[in-house]
Parts: C-alpha cells; sequence; structure tokens
C-alpha cells in the first residue's frame, strides 16, 4: 500500500490557562475530498493521552505537560499518520490539521482471525463494553447474556376530533418487527412487547390496492367498517399503493453492500445467513448495475470496488470469502460505504447503501445519535439506505430501526433465507426503487361524523401538523409496488356531539354548516418528493358514507384488522379491548385471498404457536 506524507499545519497560539499544562488541538479532513472525518482517533504516543474527532472533524487535546511529541492521527479506512517533534509549552495551545489518504484495499480479503474467549481474570467492562488487552495475544469477551435493545413505545391514546381534528404522520413500509418477532415465536417465546409496532406487522403484507393514475405515484384506498375488538367502536382503512415498475423502468443501480464480519457476527443465523441473502440479490443483477463492497470489524475495507453485474462470479467469490471475528467499528464501515457510493453515483440512477448487521456497534462512532448525525448529513445528495438486521442475542433493533427512519431507507430483519427471498427477490424493486419520498399523511376528520380517533401504531412515526407542509422535515420512503396501511379505530358522534358551539371561557369553537349536512367522514392528503426532487407535490381523497358490517368489507380489510388485532394482543395493549386469538384466526381465514407465496398462512401457523405460549403462560 502507497504510503504519503501527511499534509498537516502546526501553529503555536498563546491562551491563559490554569496550572502548567497545554492542549493541542485541530481539524481533520479527507484529502481528496475535504470533507471533515468525525471518529477519527488522535493520540500522543508517550503520554497515554488522546481525543476523537468530533462531528465537525474537531479535537482537543488538554492537560498536557510540556515538552516535544509525536502525535497521530487513525481512522479504519484511511492510512495512519504521524507528526513528530510538536512543542507544547505551558499556558498555549498548539494547533495541528491533519488530512488523511483514503486507504484502499481491492480484491482481497480482509479477514479476523477467530479469535479466543478471554480469561477470567482479564477486565471485562459490561457497561462500556470494552474488554482489556494483553501484549501477547488478543481476546474478545463472549456475551454473557442477552443485551438486545428496544426503543420504549407508548401507544397512542385517543384525540378529540373537536381539539384536535389532524393527525398527521409518515409513510412507514417498514417490516422488520414482524420478522423480529417471528423469530421469537418460532422459538417458543413470546418477543417483547416493545419489539412489537403494530404498523409493521400490518405492513409486513401486500394487499391488492387499486394502482395508481399517472398523474401521481401513489393511489389512496379507503374503507370503513365495525371494529373486531370492540363494537362500540369503528374501524377506518387507508392503504396507499406504489407504482409498479416494469424491468425496462427500472433504472440502472450502484450498489454498495457494507457487510458486518465482527466477531458477533460468527453465528449461523448471522454471517453464513447474510452472505446466502446476498447471493439472493446478486442473481437479480442487470449487466448494467454496479456492485462495490465494504466490510467491517476491528478494520474497514473495500474487498470490492464498483463490478459489473455482468461478473457474478467475481461478486460472489467476494462474499465466498469473507468470514467474522474481532470487534465492529461500524460507524467508520458507514462512513466509508457512502463515499464508496458517491465515488460511483449514478446519476438518476439507484444509489443506495445496504448495511447487514446485528447493529453492535463498539468501536469508533458508535453512539446512535452520531451515526444518525452522519446518514442525515449523506442522505441529501441522493444515496438511499437499506438495513438488514440479523441474528439474536445482541441484536439492537432500536439502532437500526433509527438509521432506516432517517437515512431515507427501509428496514428489514432476517431470520431465515425465506425471509431473505422475500426482501431480496420477490420484493426486490420495493426494497431497492425508491418511487416517491419524504411521503407524509395527514388525515382530517369530519366532527359531525367522528367524536375521537386513534391511530394504531406508527407511534415513531408521528409528525407535527405543522410539519406537513414543512419540506425541511425528513418523512418516509416508499418503494415501487409497495402498499403502506393505516388503521384508525374511531368513536363516531352522536347527536349532542354535533351541536355547533362547545362552550370555552375564551373562545368559540364551531362546526361549519357545510359539515353537518355533508356525508363526508374524512379527507386524506398525501405530500411527497419526486426521489431525485426537492419540491413536495400534494393530493387528496375523501371518504363518504355509512360504516359498513365487518363482513361485508373486503380482504383487505379484514385481513389488516386481524394482523393488527393479533400485534396488540401480543403487547397486552391496553387498547385492545375484546381482542383474542379465537377472533384472529377467523378474521384472517376469512381473507387468506390469493396466498402467492404462503405468508398469510404462515401468519395463521404463527397464530397456532402464541395461542398455546398464552395458555402456558
Amino acid at each position: 500500500m502507497k504510503k504519503i506524507l501527511v499534509l498537516c499545519t502546526v501553529l503555536f497560539t498563546g491562551f491563559l490557562f490554569a496550572g502548567n499544562t497545554g492542549q493541542i488541538k485541530g481539524k481533520i479532513t479527507d484529502k481528496q475530498s475535504g470533507d471533515v472525518l468525525t471518529g477519527v482517533n488522535v493520540f500522543i504516543q508517550s503520554a497515554n493521552l488522546g481525543a476523537s474527532t468530533d462531528k465537525n472533524g474537531n479535537y482537543i487535546i488538554k492537560n498536557v505537560s510540556p515538552g516535544v511529541y509525536s502525535l497521530s492521527a487513525a481512522m479504519v479506512g484511511y492510512d495512519k499518520e504521524m507528526v513528530r517533534n510538536i512543542k507544547v509549552t505551558a499556558d498555549s495551545t498548539t494547533i495541528v490539521n491533519f488530512q488523511l489518504q483514503f486507504q484502499t484495499v481491492e480484491d482481497e480479503l480482509i479477514e479476523v482471525a477467530p479469535q479466543r474467549v478471554m480469561p477470567k481474570s482479564k477486565m471485562y467492562d459490561m457497561a462500556a463494553g470494552t474488554v482489556s488487552f494483553s501484549r501477547s495475544a488478543v481476546y474478545e469477551a463472549q456475551i454473557p447474556h442477552n443485551t438486545e435493545e428496544y426503543d420504549k413505545i407508548n401507544e397512542s391514546g385517543y384525540f378529540d376530533v373537536i381539539t384536535k381534528p389532524l393527525s398527521t404522520f409518515a409513510a412507514d413500509v417498514d417490516a422488520a418487527s414482524y420478522g423480529n418477532a417471528r423469530r421469537f415465536i418460532m422459538q417458543d417465546q413470546l418477543p417483547y412487547k416493545d419489539a412489537v409496532r403494530v404498523e409493521e406487522f400490518i405492513n409486513y403484507f401486500n394487499y391488492d390496492y387499486k394502482l395508481p393514475e399517472k398523474e401521481h405515484p401513489l393511489s389512496i384506498n379507503m374503507e370503513y367498517a365495525d371494529c373486531p375488538w370492540n363494537e362500540e367502536h369503528k374501524l377506518i382503512h387507508i392503504g396507499l399503493q406504489g407504482k409498479t415498475l416494469t424491468k425496462e423502468e427500472q433504472k440502472p443501480s450502484n450498489l454498495v453492500f457494507l457487510i458486518d464480519v465482527s466477531g458477533s457476527m460468527d453465528d449461523p443465523k448471522k454471517l453464513p445467513l447474510l452472505k446466502q441473502s446476498f447471493k439472493l440479490l446478486v442473481e437479480q443483477l442487470n449487466p448494467e448495475d454496479r456492485i462495490a463492497m465494504v466490510v467491517y470489524a476491528s478494520s474497514t475495507g473495500l474487498v470490492l470496488p464498483a463490478t459489473p453485474g455482468s461478473e457474478k462470479a467475481r461478486i460472489m467469490n467476494a462474499l465466498d470469502n469473507l468470514s467474522a471475528g474481532g470487534s465492529t467499528a461500524g460507524g467508520a464501515g458507514i462512513q466509508l460505504a457512502y463515499k464508496v457510493a458517491k465515488e460511483n453515483y449514478i446519476k438518476g440512477g439507484n444509489n443506495r447503501v445496504i448495511l447487514a448487521t446485528d447493529g453492535d456497534f463498539n468501536v469508533g462512532i458508535s453512539s446512535t445519535s452520531e451515526l444518525v448525525r452522519f446518514i442525515e448529513q449523506k442522505k441529501d445528495e441522493g444515496i438511499f439506505l437499506t438495513v438488514l438486521g440479523f441474528g439474536m442475542g445482541n441484536y439492537k433493533d432500536n439502532r437500526l430501526q433509527e438509521l432506516a427512519d432517517r437515512g431515507n431507507g427501509n428496514h428489514a430483519y432476517i431470520d431465515n433465507i425465506l425471509e431473505a427471498k422475500k426482501v431480496l427477490v420477490n420484493e426486490i424493486t420495493a426494497t431497492l426503487f425508491t418511487i416517491a419520498k419524504d411521503v407524509k399523511i395527514q388525515v382530517e376528520f369530519n366532527p359531525v361524523k367522528i367524536k375521537s380517533y386513534r391511530l394504531i401504531g406508527y407511534e415513531n412515526r408521528k409528525l407535527e401538523d405543522k410539519d406537513f407542509e414543512d419540506d425541511t422535515k425528513d418523512a418516509g420512503e416508499i418503494g415501487a409496488g409497495h402498499t403502506v396501511t393505516a388503521l384508525y379505530e374511531v368513536v363516531p358522534a352522536d347527536e349532542k356531539d354535533q351541536q355547533t358551539k362547545h362552550e370555552l371561557k375564551y373562545q368559540e369553537t364551531h362546526i361549519r354548516q357545510g359539515a353537518q349536512k355533508s356525508n363526508e367522514v374524512l379527507t386524506v392528503r398525501i405530500r411527497y418528493k419526486d426521489p431525485d426532487g426537492n419540491k413536495s407535490r400534494e393530493f387528496s381523497k375523501v371518504l363518504t358514507g355509512k360504516p359498513a358490517d365487518l363482513g361485508q368489507t373486503s380482504i383487505n380489510f379484514r385481513f389488516s384488522a386481524a394482523v393488527a388485532e393479533f400485534a396488540m394482543i401480543l403487547r397486552d395493549s391496553e387498547f385492545k379491548g375484546h381482542a383474542n386469538i379465537l377472533s384472529v384466526k377467523k378474521l384472517a381465514k376469512s381473507a387468506i385471498g390469493k396466498d402467492t407465496f404462503g405468508y398469510r398462512n404462515e401468519f395463521l401457523n404463527l397464530v397456532d404457536r402464541v395461542e398455546v405460549l398464552l395458555k402456558n403462560k
């Protein structure tokens, strides 16, 4: 590997400090692009002092005793650089700026040999996830217990239509929660309550909605009927259908596989399954597509430069050569993957990073907030993100969910090869080809028809009502052929709720005359941007009429209601009403429909398993 002389600036400036020490600070950038580098480790060789660069590329090392030092800057994916003979004096600041050279490793296996379990005499800090190392050998601690992480879900309650007539949220096509919950159930365990996101259960399944007209890439489909788990309430079903793409309409893809090969991935359900999954995707590539492959463990590297889709054997060989070992420098891997994607950017094409990991980052930039900030900066460059979660025991669902949400992306959990086939073969256009980004949904209820409402799920996708028309606010992405489904549980208004005046001390609230005479129940407004656009477009649709009997509803309505009821049972939701397994099975069986890939029948098998688990609880 070719080394270059570090480009640096060393300046001395005087500041007044308390005490007899000085400090070293500076900024670190990429030599080629000039971009700031976050998470670079800067170390004074002989003083056992160091620091890491922040999101602006700045670092500072304080309390340095007067003397002459050598300073190193290191980051996975870049050549390590060192500056010698740096003089530090008391009560002064020495400024050292670095420009680091990007490190490229082509067609070369990056492998970390399997590591031994750390002896008990070595120190392992469970809270910090750190290990002490001896000079003679490298040790890695095995995960001693379950360290999976899920964000707490505070379920949405009911809102009064008079005081809050608008409900606003971002579209969500993620389905990771369903696959992850299935993993628990197939192991004869009930999933954690906060592992169950109701909207992701519903959106795991596709629905037979009307395709959009030419003007917009989405269509709106609605139904209004009885609520299965509460006879006093009604259920409103809102479904969006994304336009489909023919093979000829699919633009060339610039894909970067970002693969976690750390020690935590050394499990049959992790790296081996990951490699099988990516091979399924490789088989779908067109000759004009390009694939690059970045791996990360204790170090990060480019093991496959951008390679045409016609060279499938070369891509497969790179996958076959991967093996697991080391700690997890996930933040550095993400930085390198976006850099490679940018270098091979296809204007007007499908540019995407596909991250495959258990999410257990523990080296370099490992905090979720820092990673999110980095990805938010990069999404504006037209590079989308797909996050594929693998494994158990240390799975970081909350981190991967947020990365996907903030990175113009989608999130799936791969628990078996059939799920990999679903995501990367059967639904490949939906997974890879975005047809609308920053998709927002706003519903306005007619207070004459609806007294109160509750959006089922979407707790982490809620938006302020004012955000709907704010084009700077991030929202969800929808892929080609994707369906997005949302359910509202509503309380119908009666005559006393339809009074035109509502007594308040300082103001009066009136219902418009037109609403009194209208048969409109609600209006749905959709706002979205084209995949390469920055300005939103908007359209709407009105729901009218009276609620139907449950038996008169479509297969779409009944099956989505059954899935929602099942998810609320798993969550033990305070809003589950009379929900029960028998009701779920009856409703789902009446709505199997055309189950081409068997996903709905598999759902019934999961319901049967949960029925037994609940009885034995």
